[in-house]
């Protein structure tokens, strides 16, 4: 594991754990859901050698920052991003998002535009698919049976399915969710395009063609939607396509934010 300069803030009313390395224009890396500051330090290295100053953070709930007061939601990331550009004095920036950290840079480049330089994103999460024909008879089959046993004296047969089910089905963010659960239900619930639709920045996509957690399919939604962007397909990669082809990544990202 790289070893990164901690140092320990509050943001926002929470004890938050970040690192900055490097002289230069500032990029603000933004890790995925369960990540933590070593998910994107390799990146963060690569950049600060190529003359940048990398901030990276745990966001709230996750590495050794502390837990959100309430559920949030995505909007609710963004801001106390916001939070920690004004904290730290830092204008405008530019961003690299993976998956989850993708979802808070979209609501960053729609509603904070003038925070944002470009934007990079891998395997970024935040477009709702429609659910399968396979998903959707679960769905279907599962509402039947809850509705059965919704029936008197069957109270207690019922939780207990609902919880087989939710540990049989349930994704395993969510079941590795803990005190995040009730945030998860509100992250994943919110579709983003919207957002993206109102994107300024320039925007270069990364996206693994094995990516089976944000498919390939999310990533050319995305190209479409904001109106300045290209997408980079990693062959064989999966869902952390920018650690699978790292060198390539760097080299593509600082070619693409030292472009006028």
């Amino acid at each position: 594991m790289i070893d990164l300069p901690i140092q320990h803030l509050t943001i926002g009313a929470l004890k938050t754990r970040v690192a900055v390395i490097g002289e230069g224009p500032v990029v603000l890396l933004l890790h995925g859901w369960g990540g933590a500051i070593h998910s994107m330090a390799p990146v963060a290295v690569q950049m600060a050698g190529n003359g940048y100053t990398a901030h990276v953070l745990d966001l709230p709930g996750f590495g050794e920052t502390e837990l959100p007061p309430t559920a949030w939601g995505v909007p609710d990331y963004a801001r106390w991003v916001v939070q920690y550009l004004d904290d730290t004095k830092l204008d405008k920036v530019f961003l690299i998002g993976h998956s989850f950290g993708g979802r808070i840079s979209l609501i960053l480049g729609a509603d904070y535009p003038e925070r944002v330089r470009k934007i990079a994103l891998s395997n970024s999460a935040g477009v709702k698919l429609p659910p399968s024909p396979k998903l959707r008879m679960y769905y279907a089959g599962r509402k039947a049976l809850m509705t059965v046993l919704s029936l008197p004296g069957l109270g207690g047969l019922k939780e207990k399915t609902r919880l087989y089910l939710r540990r049989k089905f349930g994704s395993s963010d969510y079941l590795n969710a803990g005190p995040l659960a009730e945030t998860f239900k509100l992250v994943v619930a919110q579709d983003l395009v919207p957002y993206a639709r109102r994107i300024k920045a320039p925007t270069l996509l990364f996206w693994g063609n094995r990516d089976m957690d944000t498919p390939l399919a999310e990533g050319r939604i995305l190209e479409r939607e904001i109106p300045d962007a290209g997408l980079i397909l990693f062959e064989g990669a999966g869902h952390f396509a920018y650690l699978d082809n790292l060198p390539r990544f760097v080299h593509v990202v600082d070619h693409f934010f030292k472009q006028d």
